[in-house]
């Protein structure tokens, strides 16, 4: 392996068939249908409230759908199965961390969990923080971080992990423009390099700058 992000087995096609997500009296998600293909980059649109973020718990098995179905290449999708766990890699809320390991320990910790070779870590985990210009921060603690930094920094560990598609939950939060312009650019090749993306932003102008696809959730959805 080099220092490039590494890619994970491949997915065709995930479908996602009415699924709805009810809590007692109140729909989280009504039904929604949607089909992802491999090599897509879909930003979801929508007001806060839509279910946007419930649905991406719905897509990467984390949350149980009340009904309907989310299957990959014909099986069902469950965040405790290795093969889902495999090709999903997923950004949604914070990572909470340990506050005794650094930047660089947190990416070594990821990288070698998930098979990276140890000869090669340096260079990987170097490449990433470099991409996202946060390099000067790999000795630094979690807490040391401004928001915009522990984003950047969290948006590291997910691509250093190996994934066929990345699920992330506004990940331009706490982002300024030119970091939002970066994390474009970066979504925009990992794409290019044969990985999927399916993101829920708030920035209508980036999402069209970067997605190959848009999907609108309707207010009060």
């Amino acid at each position: 392996m080099s220092g490039k992000i590494a890619t994970a087995p491949k997915f065709e096609r995930i479908k996602i068939d009415k699924v709805t997500c009810v809590q007692g009296e109140v729909t989280m998600l009504p039904p929604t249908s949607m089909t992802v293909k491999a090599g897509e980059n879909i930003a979801i649109l929508g007001p806060n409230g839509a279910g946007k973020t419930t649905f991406l718990r719905v897509l990467t098995g984390n949350l149980a759908p009340t009904s309907g179905s989310v299957m990959m290449d014909g099986q069902p999708i469950d965040e405790r199965d290795q093969a889902t766990r495999r090709v999903i890699a997923p950004l949604i809320g914070p990572v909470a961390g340990y506050r005794d390991l650094t930047v660089a320990d947190h990416l070594i910790l990821i990288d070698q969990t998930w098979g990276g070779d140890r000869d090669g870590a340096g260079e990987r985990i170097a490449a990433i923080l470099n991409r996202l210009d946060i390099l000067r921060f790999g000795n630094r603690f979690l807490s040391e971080l401004s928001s915009g930094q522990r984003q950047l920094v969290e948006l590291a560990m997910v691509l250093l992990r190996p994934s066929a598609l990345l699920v992330l939950d506004e990940p331009e939060q706490r982002l300024d423009e030119d970091r939002r312009a970066l994390l474009g650019e970066v979504l925009r090749e990992r794409v290019a390099s044969g990985g999927s993306v399916v993101w829920v932003c708030h920035d209508r102008e980036l999402a069209k700058s970067t997605a190959t696809r848009t999907v609108s959730f309707p207010k009060g959805a």
